[in-house]
């Protein structure tokens, strides 16, 4: 069953497609081996990051970036991380819906994703996904992330080219970004930008960018104003992606992402497994026995810590 899958993926096979990105969602015990022996195939995708708040058209975008791409004859995998429910911890995967258009083509991967608690906007296991997409051949890897508003800086590792989407109601919360999600984006896009205060948007988010120092090699964040359900402006984001595209591929910018996207993966699993080996019977019954005391009997957190970690560790 595994060389199948691994065999399928490498042809670009639907089913062994979805059957391993099934497999690296629930990091079953062959996911490590085959992300292992697809690691070589890796490296070939373009990879697009769209993030931004709820409601800024996130999803009506990444659909006509598909047409796009689509008619260029790129073949486009597309993962997309739903909210998880607090409660259930299922996803709302409304963005099916929204693409629905795209499933009978055989160049189009569309993988919805819950985000079970991931903190960066993108599920925990999305850039492992964006791995069995890039093996299996698509030309272009589209991550459409949650969107909560935080600081998403898993989309800065995982994407090549990352695309901030506002609408011009984010005109009252751009310096509340700006220290976080402003200063992660590639190409800024005014989604429904025939609303008003989109130039009055577009003039902050000019402004934030002025004071940014830069040299002459340094890229400058473009500003892009679309109504993506008109596809009006589409073309013109088109061609700054495709710029940004040649900026990085032009210097040693892909190379130094592509190496820090290693070192973070090679900490991200020494980190699993050290966790994995330390939380063993014993250690949880001294953490659980501290939980059963009063709050007022307990020891602090760091008192416990040191109780838990022998001196030779």
């Amino acid at each position: 069953m595994y060389l199948e899958i691994l065999s399928g993926v490498l042809n670009q096979n639907r089913r062994s497609i979805a059957k391993a990105i099934t497999h690296v969602e629930n990091n079953t015990e062959i996911s490590p081996k085959l992300l292992s022996d697809i690691y070589k195939s890796t490296g070939n995708s373009y990879r697009i990051g769209i993030t931004g708040p709820p409601g800024a058209g996130k999803s009506s975008l990444t659909d006509k970036l598909i047409k796009y791409f689509r008619t260029s004859g790129k073949s486009v995998g597309v993962v997309l991380i739903d909210p998880s429910s607090p409660y259930s911890g299922g996803a709302i995967l409304g963005d099916r819906i929204r693409m629905i258009q795209h499933y009978d083509d055989e160049k189009v991967f569309i993988r919805s994703m819950a985000s079970r608690g991931g903190k960066g906007g993108l599920a925990q296991s999305s850039k492992e996904v964006g791995d069995v997409l890039d093996a299996a051949g698509f030309d272009i890897i589209i991550f459409e992330t949650v969107g909560v508003g935080q600081v998403e800086l898993d989309v800065v590792q995982t994407a090549d080219t990352v695309i901030v989407v506002l609408v011009p109601e984010s005109g009252d919360d751009i310096q509340m970004m700006k220290a976080g999600l402003m200063e992660i984006a590639d190409i800024f896009v005014i989604n429904k930008s025939d609303r008003p205060d989109s130039n009055k948007l577009y003039v902050s988010i000019t402004n934030m960018l002025s004071v940014i120092a830069h040299d002459d090699i340094t890229w400058i964040p473009k500003i892009i104003k679309t109504i993506a359900n008109k596809e009006n402006g589409i073309s013109d984001l088109m061609e700054n992606i495709e710029l940004h595209n040649d900026y990085i591929n032009n210097s040693d910018i892909l190379t130094k992402k592509n190496v820090e996207r290693y070192k973070s993966k090679v900490k991200d699993i020494i980190i699993t497994k050290q966790l994995s080996s330390f939380w063993t019977k014993d250690k949880i019954n001294v953490l659980e026995k501290e939980l059963s005391k009063p709050n007022v009997n307990r020891k602090s957190p760091y008192e416990l810590v040191e109780k838990l970690y022998p001196d030779d560790i």
